[in-house]
């Protein structure tokens, strides 16, 4: 569990346990106009290669995401923050737990989709340094609304100029 200081309040991210599903629900439901149904939540979960998390701020559940592993990727297939406790680091909270997760020789990237009338996730997302590679036309089935696939990539904190040159490997090959 990861505990952030934020102001006089802590914000834990940790993974999501089965009696968070009614706070889920309830910033679900106030933050899409299309939201999941409890069930949709439970066929993912259900699902070996997904998982939920969710974000506490002072044992108030205020947050969540569902993300999806993949060989060389996470792919996030839901993230909200309760309307209440935007714009106080707890999406970013989340992001920042997520990109832990990546590594140079494993999973190197996480990619989302976006609505194209969501200004304020697009802006958030960037913020984190998640770019747009990718209009998806026609994407969300409750509206003929595109969609942008956002990605973020793994950088790399070693370089190469760090480690000594070999200069017998360099002759012999």
């Amino acid at each position: 569990m990861d505990q952030i200081e934020h102001s006089a309040a802590c914000i834990y991210v940790r993974w999501m346990i089965r009696r968070d599903l009614t706070s889920v629900l309830e910033i679900e439901s106030s933050c899409f106009e299309f939201p999941w149904s409890e069930d949709e939540f439970i066929r993912c979960l259900r699902q070996r290669n997904c998982i939920g998390m969710v974000a506490e701020d002072d044992g108030r559940v205020v947050g969540f995401m569902i993300y999806e592993l993949h060989r060389t990727r996470l792919h996030v297939l839901n993230f909200a923050v309760h309307p209440d406790a935007r714009r106080r680091g707890i999406g970013r909270a989340m992001i920042q737990k997520l990109t832990t997760k990546l590594s140079a020789d494993r999973r190197t990237r996480i990619t989302l989709e976006v609505r194209e009338t969501n200004l304020d996730a697009q802006k958030f997302f960037r913020s984190m340094s998640f770019r747009a590679i990718a209009l998806l036309r026609d994407f969300y089935e409750d509206t003929t609304e595109d969609a942008y696939l956002m990605q973020y990539r793994h950088s790399a904190v070693a370089s190469t100029s760090q480690y000594p040159i070999n200069r017998l490997g360099r002759l012999a090959g």
